[in-house]
């Protein structure tokens, strides 16, 4: 849209009267001084633009309600925007501002004010007049504090402010006691206020990517939370508390430096995702079987070289990870997991499986890659939803019969093991698309693979093939 188009634009929303005009998205790189005449609008649009900066007269529209900008180059607000004293939503997420204009707590109708992705380094003592705040977000910008005037936002429900550069909470942040959202990613946070315990209305509480080393006890107070982010971050232990979030459906705790979990986790029975990933844990408690409603456990990366016998009760699981550990063995009550549908136990030191494994009729993936297993329970061929099976880097000298049922096999990794021979049934997996076989001390193949081998499917470097 040129200027003159712009100006016809604004003179016909005068003649007409309008409340609302929508100028978003016209490629705008200025707005000219008689937007100011427009004094019945209510609502204006500008966002997605090229604005550099507004007419002082933006100030005249005292009737507006709503002023959306996000998406523009703005770098800094007229002292005139500070007249709207109408406003009950700003949006100015997506420019370059780097501060607040003086007079921002003058706008004290305000309920939703969008600030993210700005260079925003400080935010005024004036912020905390602005109590009928609801919304307040400021992700993304280069915030290393709060003012403590923030603790007098007290109808806010969602505060947003991940992506910044926070190292404390000020105490007054228990006073939000209105907060359902609470989002402080990726900031460096070392440690949290006793205060934040005081969020009981709380239901997401993401503080992943931070430096917290502890958590307070009193984060137990927050009973309704049904999420709680804490991943990638220096947790050693949780607070026995932790068993009180008793509405939790999904905790996240991977890449910490967890070496036990309390017993109270058994606590959680609402869980439906539970995330520990990438710590030190060397043993699970007898109580993590009282999660029956988990449908996804992710243990992968720690230190475990067992199974709690309860694993067996978390009949509700659909994916379960659990390579890069030190297992020896499995337990036998894997068999009840009837649920699953990829099951990970690559890099452990598996010898053997249990027969119960084959009974797992809905599992789609297993990896088993990087063990020491000699050999597959003969129930194998049970599996007929497999369509990925990893077992590359065993002891295998040879496959049983059954391992031709597994008709839905679309990824078949056998490479690295002692295999001397294929079964004929081998050939009945047609579906395949990949089959590797490389590095073992095959001496021959059965016809019934030929078809497989002519659709160039098959990978049979090092082995002793003749003829």
């Amino acid at each position: 849209m040129d200027q003159d188009e712009l100006a016809e634009a604004i003179a016909k929303s005068g003649d007409e009267g309008s409340t609302t005009l929508d100028l978003s998205r016209k490629g705008l790189t200025t707005l000219p001084p008689e937007i100011g005449n427009l004094i019945g609008l209510t609502y204006l649009d500008l966002r997605n633009n090229q604005l550099t900066a507004l007419p002082p007269e933006i100030g005249e529209l005292t009737n507006l309600t709503n002023l959306y900008l996000s998406n523009n180059q703005l770098a800094a607000l007229p002292p005139g925007i500070g007249e709207l004293t109408n406003l009950t939503e700003l949006r100015l997420n997506n420019n370059q501002l780097t501060a607040l204009p003086p007079g921002i707590g003058e706008r004290t109708n305000l309920a939703g004010l969008y600030l993210s992705n700005n260079l925003l380094t400080e935010l005024p003592s004036e912020i905390g007049e602005l109590t009928n705040l609801t919304n307040l977000w400021l992700f993304k910008n280069q915030l290393t504090e709060l003012p403590p005037e923030i603790g007098e936002l007290t109808n806010l429900t969602n505060l947003w402010l991940f992506n910044n550069q926070l190292t404390a909470l000020p105490t007054g942040i228990g006073e939000l006691t209105n907060l359902t959202e609470l989002d402080l990613r990726n900031n460096q946070l070392t440690a949290l206020p006793p205060e934040i315990g005081e969020l009981t209305n709380l239901t997401y509480l993401y503080l992943s990517n931070n430096q917290l080393t502890a958590l307070p006890p009193e984060m137990g107070n927050l009973t309704n939370l049904t999420h709680l982010g804490l991943r990638n971050n220096q947790l050693t232990a949780l607070p026995t508390e932790i068993g009180e979030l008793t509405n939790l459906a999904g905790l996240y705790l991977s890449d910490n430096q967890l070496t036990a979990l309390p017993p109270g986790i058994g606590e959680l029975t609402n869980l439906t995702y539970l995330y520990l990933s990438d710590n030190q844990l060397t043993a699970l408690p007898t109580e993590i079987g009282e999660l029956t409603n988990l449908t996804w456990l992710d243990l992968s990366n720690n230190q475990l070289t067992a199974l709690p016998l309860g694993i067996g009760e978390l009949a509700n699981l659909t994916w379960l990870e659990l390579g890069n550990n030190r297992l020896t063995a499995l337990t036998p009550g894997i068999g009840e997991l009837t649920n699953l549908t990829r099951l990970e136990l690559g890099n452990n030191q598996l010898t053997a499986l249990p027969p119960g494994i084959c009974e797992l009729a809905h599992l789609k993936w297993l990896e088993l890659g990087n063990n020491q297993l000699t050999a597959l329970p003969p129930g194998i061929g049970k599996l007929t939803n497999l369509t990925n099976l990893w077992l590359f880097n065993n002891q295998l000298t040879a496959l049983p019969p059954g391992i031709g049922e597994l008709t839905n096999l679309t990824y078949l990794y056998l490479s690295d093991n002692q295999l001397t021979a294929l079964p004929p049934g081998i050939g009945e997996l047609t579906n395949l698309t990949y089959l590797y076989l490389s590095d073992n001390q095959l001496t021959a193949l059965p016809a019934e693979m030929d078809e497989l081998i002519d659709r160039g499917v098959v990978k049979l470097s090092g082995n002793p093939l003749k003829g």
